[in-house]
């Protein structure tokens, strides 16, 4: 008679989830990587087979000599520079400005109906409409700086209220009962409460903020990549034109990522 033994089928369910997690995360890692090599593989077949001309779309190799020379002629870095600080301040001024309004407005309904009227109105309107008078009224860099700072502004606003008001509120009785002054609830209560919808808030405004900086480089800029690119297209350097979207698109994905490693570590305590 068999005598089934306890445990002894569970070894190999067990080893193949083990290597169906292992496959997964390995998948996981590497999924960039796949990505990367997929667009440039569909990029090089479309050259090919001459889907487009030349003059509309290089080949990676002409893509990567024209990177390769700004880089090493050392033309590229200012540009670079200079977006970088358009961006990061941009985006510091109009996250702190957005998480202090925000606050205010989640515990305020009279301010809530004051202000989003404005809010809504300047984000309904394009930036592109009034970034024009940007430059005119902040002439220089501050043009870009606020402009990278109204785009990010009202994502990161909406995410500041959503975030505070989606406190339950039996948690919030809890911390009255046991007398804790304000300071204690916003500390303890509602800034982990909130944390998932200001992080989520804080992907968006990243990667807007780029955006934000190139338009005003766009529209009145000598330097920075979003004018590498106007500088592009008017003479016809089409490699250019890829070289400064690829590096702009590597800014963003890299503020996007540093976003994500500070969601790991602000909400490791979800895993447990």
């Amino acid at each position: 008679m068999h005598i089934p033994i306890p445990g002894f089928r569970a070894i190999p369910r067990i080893t193949r989830n083990a290597g169906r997690r292992l496959r997964k995360g390995w998948i996981r890692r590497y999924s960039g990587i796949f990505t990367v090599g997929f667009v440039l593989a569909a990029w090089h077949l479309l050259v090919a087979y001459q889907v487009l001309p030349p003059y509309q779309l290089p080949a990676p190799s002409a893509v990567w000599a024209e990177l390769m020379d700004w880089v090493g002629t050392g033309k590229i870095w200012p540009h670079i520079t200079i977006t970088l600080q358009e961006v990061l301040t941009g985006l510091s001024i109009g996250v702190s400005i957005a998480l202090v309004l925000g606050y205010c407005i989640a515990h305020s309904q009279l301010l809530d109906d004051l202000l989003s009227p404005i809010v809504v109105a300047f984000q309904s309107t394009p930036v592109v409409a009034y970034a024009p008078l940007l430059v005119i009224w902040f002439p220089g860099i501050a043009s870009k700086i606020v402009t990278s700072s109204l785009i990010v502004f009202f994502p990161m606003l909406m995410s500041t209220v959503v975030g505070i008001r989606t406190v339950p509120d039996d948690l919030l009785d809890l911390m009255r009962v046991s007398q804790a002054s304000r300071w204690q609830t916003f500390l303890k209560l509602e800034v982990p409460a909130a944390m998932p919808v200001l992080l989520a808030g804080l992907k968006t405004s990243a990667t807007l903020s780029v955006i934000g900086a190139v338009v005003g480089e766009l529209i009145n800029g000598n330097a920075g990549l979003g004018h590498l690119v106007r500088l592009g297209l008017s003479q016809y350097d089409i490699p250019l034109v890829f070289v400064a979207v690829i590096l702009l698109a590597t800014v963003a994905l890299s503020l996007y990522r540093m976003v994500v490693l500070l969601e790991r570590r602000l909400l490791r305590w979800q895993q447990f």
